[in-house]
């Protein structure tokens, strides 16, 4: 899938995708941090039929909505096709050595070969957290590793 991405001078950024069906559809970064979803005419791509404007908790959550059953669905299609290949979701429990410590600390991908690929912290998924990360206590830390290395990433993020 291709997307368009355009500055926009003073205002962001656009990105717009074509659907198979042929539909146009934008969104448009504000430097504010707004968010507009935009339709486009299928006559005349320069013109849109309907814009909704969205703050950034609002484009999070149709993201969110949006991408996280991306996320699962691939996390499903690895296990179908990788034998032995296991996703955990480890709690980070208030007293985890790792409460209010970044993900580059754990030092898990080294140790167990396992890897962090997202983190769910109030109804919100990080996917493929970078290193500077800092876990707080309830976050659901989705792991992916073998059985064995799942494990050994639970140990370290309850006991260190």
């Amino acid at each position: 899938m291709d997307v368009e991405r355009t500055a926009l001078p003073g205002i962001g950024l656009q990105h717009v995708i074509t659907t198979g069906r042929g539909r146009q559809i934008g969104v448009i970064s504000h430097r504010t941090g707004r968010r507009d979803l935009v339709i486009y005419d299928r006559e005349d791509p320069d013109s849109c039929i309907a814009t909704v404007a969205l703050t950034a908790e609002e484009a999070n959550a149709i993201a969110e909505l949006l991408g996280t059953g991306r996320v699962l669905e691939h996390l499903a299609e690895l296990h179908r096709q990788v034998e032995g290949l296991v996703t955990e979701q480890i709690p980070i429990a208030a007293g985890s050595p790792y409460d209010g410590r970044p993900l580059a600390d754990t030092r898990s991908r080294t140790r167990t070969g396992a890897s962090i690929v997202a983190v769910v912290r109030g109804g919100q998924v990080a996917a493929s957290p970078r290193p500077d990360f800092v876990f707080t206590a309830g976050d659901i830390v989705v792991v992916v590793g073998t059985g064995e290395g799942t494990t050994a990433v639970a140990d370290i993020l309850a006991h260190g």
